[in-house]
């Protein structure tokens, strides 16, 4: 009864994660329904992970964010592990209890349902493409695909990152044509309805734009999954020529809010996390 009564812990492993808003939406969550939890930061470095996992549930962390670096290193300690997570090969949510420890990965569906209930847009039939084949790419790669779209095109500099990516897809997606581009120009980005910045450019002040404004267009939907700052360069050049645009932090808040319902099993207050994450971005 005394564990019951005491304050459970969740919390974002990473390293670096320093720079999360995650604990502002699910702190903003735990007072709002009055839940007796804190949402910490634990910035681990990769030599004490498996002291860190290994001892969860003696230190009463309840539930964990996983970020980069471990959302597939962690999966040797996990007792189970969901098809989503299996499927992606990652996963971005971890639920303790009864010292068992089950991976989930939220990431995937909460951009799905971001782009499909907020920004109204059915990837079936349609042209995408993306930038990047690394963890999150695949995330939103695999969602993508069972969405039946016409083409799904991928662009990678990790010619075997992006091979594996392009293999894996085709595996699991029917009636889509998969397609490795070699370059940035043989995406067809001005062929395509979505454009997916699934790389980290565009994070700091310094890093190039990507694409070539003359290939965006104003029927284009451009998804950065970068939501700090929250215009990218690419966006600001697709706002430009008249595209719709859209920063990571809708994917942020969705997959936020699936791994808060696996953690407490109740509904979360998803206005109330929007409205924290808004207020932590800065302008």
């Amino acid at each position: 009864m005394e564990r019951d009564s005491a304050k459970r812990i969740y919390g974002i492993l990473g390293f670096p994660c320093q720079h999360s808003l995650s604990p502002l939406m699910h702190n903003a969550a735990f007072a709002y329904l009055k839940i007796n939890a804190e949402y910490k930061i634990f910035e681990k470095r990769p030599q004490d992970l498996k002291d860190f996992i290994t001892a969860l549930s003696q230190n009463d962390i309840c539930g964990l964010n996983i970020t980069v670096p471990y959302k597939e290193k962690v999966i040797p300690f996990l007792n189970t592990v969901s098809p989503e997570a299996e499927l992606i090969g990652a996963v971005n949510t971890l639920k303790v209890s009864a010292n068992r420890l089950a991976g989930f990965n939220t990431d995937g569906a909460g951009f799905l349902k971001h782009l499909t209930e907020d920004l109204k847009f059915n990837p079936e039939n349609k042209n995408i493409a993306i930038l990047g084949a690394g963890g999150a790419s695949r995330a939103v790669s695999l969602y993508l695909a069972q969405g039946r779209p016409k083409s799904i095109s991928i662009y990678d500099i990790d010619k075997t990152k992006l091979s594996a990516l392009v293999a894996h897809l085709k595996g699991n997606s029917e009636g889509s044509e998969i397609k490795s581009a070699g370059s940035i120009e043989e995406l067809h980005i001005p062929d395509a309805d979505l454009l997916v910045n699934a790389t980290p450019v565009g994070m700091k002040e310094s890093d190039p734009v990507l694409v070539d404004g003359n290939l965006l267009k104003s029927d284009l939907l451009v998804y950065d999954l970068i939501y700090n700052p929250k215009e990218t360069k690419l966006l600001k050049s697709a706002k430009e020529k008249g595209a719709r645009i859209s920063n990571g932090l809708g994917m942020l808040l969705y997959q936020g809010v699936l791994a808060f319902e696996i953690w407490t099993g109740q509904s979360a207050p998803i206005e109330v996390m929007r409205q924290a994450l808004k207020e932590g971005v800065k302008i």
